[in-house]
Order: C-alpha cells, then structure tokens, then sequence
C-alpha cells in the first residue's frame, strides 16, 4: 500500500470515516483506494470472536481459555506468556482477526476491582514484564495486540467518567511504568486508551497522556484506539493523538470531524497523521496475513501446562500436599465439576470443553463427591451441607474446591468487600469439626478474606486458571507436578488495610490517590504492617538455598549497569522451580521512598542437588525516581541496598553498591536554604563545609558556656534544618554578616549554574 499517494487521494470525508469502526469489530474499506478492512477482536486470555454464521449475533465461536492474567503473573515466567501468546497469534491468523484486544496491564490498586482479573499485578515492574512477553509472542505470529486500558483504568465503579487525582510522581512510577516498558520493549500494534479521566481529562482527549508521554517520552510510532464508547469529543480526541474510534459512531462523529477541518478548528494535517497510522495499521495486518491452522486440543494441553506453573501453593502443615493415591480422598464443593476459570465480560471464552478436577482426578484414582454448595445464590441448602460433612466424615482427606461466584466479580462492577459467599464458609466450618486433614483449592481472580486458615492444612490457590484448570490442579493435588507460582499481590488480612480503603472508589465523579506511591508491598513493608500472603509468595514440594551473591562494583555512575549474581540449590527431593526475585532499597534517600522495589526475576528449574547461577543486570531505572522538578527520572548520589529473597519478605542474600548521579537537580540556594541542603550536594561541601565544621565546633565547645554539653555529632544535628540566615544570629562573635552570607550563596549559586 502506498500510503503517501493513498494520503493525497482520499477525500476530506474518506480521511475523517477511516478514523471510527465500520461496526463493531471492523476498520472501514475504502473500495475505490483498494483500502480494506481488518477486524480486531476481544482476548486476552482466549479469542472471543463473533460467530459469523450463528443466528445468534453475540455468540462467539468455540475457542481455547487460557488462565487469565491474576493467573498468568504468578507464573513470573516470561518464557510461558510468549509460549502463549504464540498460541493465540495462531488462533488468531486461523480465524482472520488481525488485533487482539490485550493484554490488559494496569495495575491492582483495591483488591476490589472486578476486573482484576484481566490485569497482572499490583507491580509496575512485574506487569510490564509480563505484558511485553505477551505481546512479543502474538506479535510473532503476525498478528497485532492492544496494550490496554492506557491509563489508570483500576476500578469499575463509574469508569466512564471517574476522574481521578493523581499525581506526578505516582502517575510515572506506578501506573504509567506498567505501560513504559512493555511499550519500549514489545512495541505493541495498538494501544486502547481508558474511559476514565486523569486530572480533568478523559484518557480519549488527553495529549498529555497519548503525544506528549506516549509518543514523544516513550517513542511509540503505533496506532492508539479508544476503548469501546470512550470517546468524549471527537475532535479534540483527534488533536491529542487519538487515531481510531471503536465502535462505530455510524456517521456521526465523521461529520464532526469534517465541519471542524472545514471551520479552521481541526488542522487537516492532525486528522492526516490518524489517518496514516490507520492506513499502517491496515497495511501491516494484510501483509502480515498468513493461512494458519490451529490444533484446539494441543492448545488445551497448552492451556493446562500454563496454569500447572501458575497455581501458588500458599499452606501445606504437615505436608498434607501431595497426596497419596492411596489416600481415601473426597473432592467437596460445586466448583470440583463446574470450575470457575474464568471471568465475566468482553474477556469470556466460548471454550469447546473444560476440565474439571473430577473429571481430571480419574487418572490418579476414584475420589467421592460432595457438591457441597450452590453458586448461583449466596444460600446454604441444608441438604447438600449434610451431604458433604458426612463424606468428609468417612474419608481420610478432605479437598474443598472454593473461591468466588460470577456474580462476585465481574468486568462492569467492583466487589464490595473481600469476603468469600457465607455458604462457603459456613461449608468449611462443618466439615473441619469433622476432619482435620482439609486441602482447600480457591478459584478467584483476586485476593479473598480467609477466616477459615487455621482450620485448614493446605491452600491452593489457582485463580481463574482456564479451562484445562482441572488437570493442572489434579496434577498439583497429587505430585504430577510441583507448585511453583508466586504471588503477584499483596494479600492483606482485612480489606481495611489496604492502602486506598479510604479512597475507593470516590465520590461520586472524584476520586484521589492519596496513597501515592505506596500500592501493594510498597505500603505494607513501608507500615511494617502485617499481611496474610507478602507479595512474591509462593510454597513448593522441594526446598531452595541461595548463596554466594556478587555485585559487580561497589560504586558506579547511573549511565552505567551494574551485574548481580547469586547461586540457587535444590536442597530437596523433587525437580522444581524456583522464582528468584532481586529488589532495590534507597537506603537515605531527601524524598520519600518505598522500603524495596522489585527489579529483577529469573525462574529456574532445578533438579534435586542441582545449582545454577542467575544474573541480573541492573541500569538506572533500578534506581531512580520520578523527579518532577525536571519531569525526568533521576537517581540520588548514594548507597543502594541489593536484596535477593523468595519473596518481598523472604530477603535470603543482600549487599549494596553506590551509585552517583551523572544528573544535576536544578537548585537555587537563598539566606532560608537550610544548613543540611547546602551540604548535601559537593559545591555546597565545597564552599560552606570548612565554615560550618568551625561554626558547629564552636557550638560544642567543652568550657561549660551555655553550650558546654552539646557534642560535634549533636551540633550538626541541630543544625542540620537550620536557615542560613539563623546562623547570624548565633554568631556571638559577630565574625558573620548577611553581606558576606549572600557573597557566599552568589559563589555558590554561580558554581552550581556551570
């Protein structure tokens, strides 16, 4: 296609059509240019395309449901998302969709929202990680993803005209960086902007977000869509970078465009570079169009080995898990036949079969069953509870298969507590005054309450793992395989701990991150407050013992990368996996900063005895933070703590290295500068450190004057928050005037200029 002479043909009223979806899912043609269409369709975890031959318009055909992203994180296995990934890239060329709406990244602020299932993790680091190795591996195929929702899309309640306060800093660190580098890395086809507005602007209109961040800072050259019914105002949609409206607006938003160019509101060369990112888009995805078949079974196999890697084993007293075949076992619970694996809304598969965990647990023996419970209402039925309290009467161990209902979250509302459905628990607390060997299995897709965790021996937490969710948990249940999923959130112990319980989900149209920074392990660690599960969790079958940490430098410039290393043995008795997490502590740091950040993760596979070595390679982004007086990222000259765990509170080897700022914060120092920000930097050292050595010597003098029992560490300390102007006045020997004093900020000043 070419695009510059298709770009002088077309009319005024063809440029503005191609900038909203023929329909639903399509571009629009444009038969005279030979301008095709392409369809795009929903994912991210399985293809939900309309069937074209159905009388029912919204069925979608049968396809394969991978574990959703709650799952799919845990796994903190790159390798797998883009095994994935290739996956649906070929399901998606078989079925002619040339973009797959996904992977969804943004970050889990509330454990309440209902759609956190689509989203990785509560970390910027983790979700990009994932992200990008989910697009990579579609992407191979041919096919083009849509990195969604851009931006700060965290809660259902009022999504379409929330307008949340966040700041800055908040905005770059945490849910923009979830983004950055999967942008930077993957280099996604499209990207779907929010419904939400951010700081007054609805993420369809808003340049700063869509130009000045996402193309100019992060250099995205893609096309950039609205999330279906974004858009507010077309036009300005248009001038801030907005290239594709979905759905179709049947007409009504291409007048728009056209009066605007035509009335001098709208530059025709703002609605030419939407255009031509349309026109790129389209010529990619025809180019790209490849004759693929797809086997579904051999990707339901896919879809079971993935969510085996997935699961987190999170209690296992007594080493109830794995069980015998031997054992007398009951499976107890409705979800053991009809398992929840996935969630409601644009993401729901049509699967062409499921697996459920009575069906799997064939292959390794017979098992009775109790259903236990009903989902469709939150209701004990008194017959079913006898039912399943007397099979766990005569059996030696108990598996309750539990978690959350559909109509407890979903895509269009957020939950309103944390609580699992009372029938559930009160089916718990009968059957542990009858047995004391319970295994509970939760599927979820987000953090629950757990009142019942002393009761129980052994905790399998699967999330909505797919629909081959059955096999994997069975080859988990009885040592097929080796749990080695890691948490990727925090789990609090109640839903008032978490960080914004008093800001979620605003007031009517308003709401304000007031937590800042501190989401997830970030508040937790920085409260010392006590959690159920720590971020990066995770049980296994076998033990690991890690050793021999190396940093490569004891001090480097942030322009450079510093090497880290360390030694992972299998201690135990079972081939297993293990997620080595590395994270990064400012150790004194002038602005407030979190305990540690994730900033690196290897999983390895290791044999019983067997070491390997993982490295890590750490740049300046490990270090830094979002520094908003010169809206750039910025690393304090300092000591940084290195810290390797099994988790974010499993800290197994650590060290430290410093690192010196090659970047110079813009600084004017005045007479109300303060003694310790004058010092703090090395011209300040230079041209006052000799003057306020002697000035707080003199403070300290021993003679039993006034100041006789101050010591030289104290004096610099109560001096340390001291304006400079102060030091006049306790300048009894009148050596010090406000002359000499501005003479010396002149230098100063002047020193720091260049």
């Amino acid at each position: 296609m070419n695009i510059k002479k298709i770009l002088k043909e077309l009319t005024l009223e063809e440029k503005a059509s191609l900038c909203s979806g023929a329909d639903f899912w399509h571009t629009k043609a444009i038969e005279r240019l030979a301008i095709p269409q392409i369809m795009v369709s929903d994912g991210p975890h399985g293809l939900r395309k309309n069937a074209e031959d159905s009388s029912n318009p919204q069925e979608a055909i049968k396809a394969v449901c991978f574990p959703t992203a709650s799952a799919l994180a845990c796994s903190f296995d790159r390798n797998l998302l883009t095994a994935m990934g290739k996956a649906l890239g070929e399901e998606c060329q078989a079925e002619k969709v040339s973009v797959i709406l996904g992977p969804g990244c943004n970050i889990k602020r509330s454990p309440l929202c209902g759609r956190n299932f689509e989203y990785f993790s509560e970390d910027p680091y983790l979700a990009s990680e994932m992200a990008a190795a989910h697009i990579k591996g579609v992407q191979s195929k041919g096919v083009g993803t849509s990195l969604k929702h851009f931006a700060a899309n965290n809660q259902e309640t009022r999504r379409l005209t929330i307008n949340e306060r966040i700041d800055e800093r908040t905005l770059h660190e945490i849910y923009l960086a979830a983004f950055e580098g999967a942008v930077k890395q993957a280099s996604p086809w499209t990207v779907m902007c929010s419904y939400n507005r951010i700081n007054g602007y609805h993420s369809a209109q808003n340049k700063w977000l869509l130009t000045d961040v996402l193309r100019d800072e992060w250099g995205y050259d893609g096309l950039v869509m609205s999330d279906w019914g974004a858009v507010d105002d077309r036009v300005e949609g248009i001038k801030a970078g907005l290239d594709l409206e979905m759905p179709a607006s049947f007409g009504k938003n291409d007048r728009l465009i056209v009066d605007a160019v035509n009335s001098g509101k709208l530059s025709m060369k703002a609605l030419d570079k939407c255009v031509e990112r349309v026109l790129k888009l389209v010529d990619k995805a025809e180019e790209s169009r490849t004759p693929t078949e797809w086997d579904m079974e051999a990707h339901h196999e896919l879809a079971a080995k993935i969510a085996e890697q997935c699961a987190v084993l999170l209690k296992n007293d007594d080493a109830i898990l794995p069980l015998s075949k031997e054992d007398k076992v009951c499976f107890i619970g409705e979800f053991a036949e009809k398992p929840r694996y996935q969630g409601g809304g644009s993401s729901h598969i049509n699967s062409f079969k499921v697996t459920s965990a009575l069906d799997a647990v064939k292959e390794f023996c017979k098992v009775e069953y109790a259903q236990g419970f009903i989902t469709y209402e939150d209701r004990s039925d008194p017959k079913l509870l006898e039912q399943a309290v007397e099979c766990a009467k005569y059996n030696d161990k108990v598996v309750i298969f539990a978690g959350l209902p559909d109509s407890f979250e979903s895509e269009g509302f957020d939950r309103t507590h944390m609580r699992m459905p009372e029938c559930q628990l009160e089916l718990i607390r009968e059957i542990s005054k009858v047995n004391k060997n319970i295994v509970v299995v939760l599927h979820n897709g987000s953090p629950v309450e757990l009142p019942f965790f002393d009761d129980i021996k052994g905790l399998l937490e699967v999330y909505l793992g797919g629909q081959a969710i059955g096999k994997a948990t069975c080859d988990l249940l009885f040592g097929e395989a080796v749990p080695s999923g890691k948490l990727a959130e925090s789990w609090c112990m109640k839903l008032e701990d978490n960080p914004s319980y008093l800001n979620f989900p605003g007031v009517v149209d308003e709401l304000t991150y007031s937590e800042g920074i501190f989401v997830g392990y970030r508040y937790y660690d920085k409260k010392k407050m006590a959690v159920r599960f720590p971020f990066g969790y995770g049980l296994s079958y076998t033990n690991f013992s890690y050793s021999d940490l190396v940093i490569s430098a004891s001090e480097i410039n942030d322009d450079q990368t510093l090497t880290v290393s360390c030694n992972i043995t299998n201690t135990g008795n079972r081939t297993g996996m293990e997620t080595v997490q590395l994270y990064v502590g400012d150790k004194e740091s002038s602005v407030i900063r979190p305990v540690k950040e994730l900033k690196g993760f290897e999983k390895v596979s290791l044999r019983p005895g067997e070491t390997k070595k993982v490295f890590f390679t750490l740049d300046k982004r490990a270090f830094a933070y979002y520094e908003t007086t010169i809206n750039d990222w910025f690393v304090e000259y300092g000591e940084f703590e290195i810290m390797i765990g099994a988790s974010s509170r499993d800290i197994r080897l650590s060290g430290s290295v410093y690192v010196n700022s090659k970047t110079k914060l813009p600084v004017q120092f005045t007479f109300n500068s303060t003694v310790g920000d004058v010092l703090s930097c090395s011209e300040g050292r230079e041209v006052f450190g000799d003057f306020i050595e002697k000035f707080c010597r003199g403070m300290s003098d021993v003679s039993g004057d006034g100041f006789g029992a101050v010591t030289m560490d104290m004096a610099m300390a109560m001096f340390k928050e001291t304006p400079l102007r102060d030091i006049i006045c306790y300048d009894e020997r009148q050596e010090i005037n406000r002359v000499w004093l501005g003479e010396m900020l002149d230098k100063l000043n002047s020193m720091l200029e260049g």
